[in-house]
């Protein structure tokens, strides 16, 4: 379960197909009108909870088939996604929304915000390292000197830059986008 926006301390939160249609409640989406924005929604029944789950997403029931018993849905990515009538998704959107909006100004709370996370911070190009840690590092001036891309079959060590690439470069002219089907 995940916090919603308009929660409160004390509040009774209702799970199940009775559950009335308000915020914070958790219900079988088949119970769900289209057009409604949910969060923490299941990818099957009984596994608590996969999409819309990240602060300030939602995802929107756009229709029901009853003959398959699937539900279509939005996700906050704006791919549409089929899954069963009968998995549980809380209504309203998640709490936390806007929380990107703000600067972090300083190396220390991308410090504290990274370690609770992952050791992925901070990123140091291959460029600036040496040549024994790096296949892009050493030379008198920051350069990778040969070719970025790498074949998928090279070893682990050598595979850096751009891995298997069909193409590089600036993407150029329109893009083709094929119509939605809904």
């Amino acid at each position: 379960m995940v916090a919603t926006e308009g929660m409160y301390t004390g509040q009774f939160i209702y799970c199940g197909k009775k559950a009335t249609l308000s915020v914070g409640n958790v219900l079988p989406l088949r119970q769900v009108p289209e057009g409604t924005i949910v969060c923490n929604v299941e990818a099957r029944p009984g596994d608590r909870g996969q999409f819309a789950r990240g602060s300030g997403c939602f995802a929107v029931v756009i229709a029901h088939d009853e003959d398959k018993g699937t539900t279509r849905i939005r996700l906050p990515s704006g791919g549409k996604k089929t899954v069963p009538s009968d998995v549980r998704a809380q209504i309203g959107v998640v709490a936390g929304g806007g929380r990107t909006d703000k600067p972090l100004l300083k190396a220390g709370r991308a410090y504290h915000k990274y370690a609770v996370k992952r050791n992925c911070w901070p990123k140091i190009r291959g460029v600036a390292k040496n040549p024994v840690e790096h296949p892009f590092g050493g030379g008198n001036h920051q350069h990778i000197g040969r070719p970025s891309t790498v074949s998928k079959e090279r070893p682990a060590g050598r595979k850096v830059g751009l891995i298997g690439a069909r193409r590089t470069g600036r993407l150029r002219g329109v893009k083709k986008l094929g119509q939605d089907k809904d």
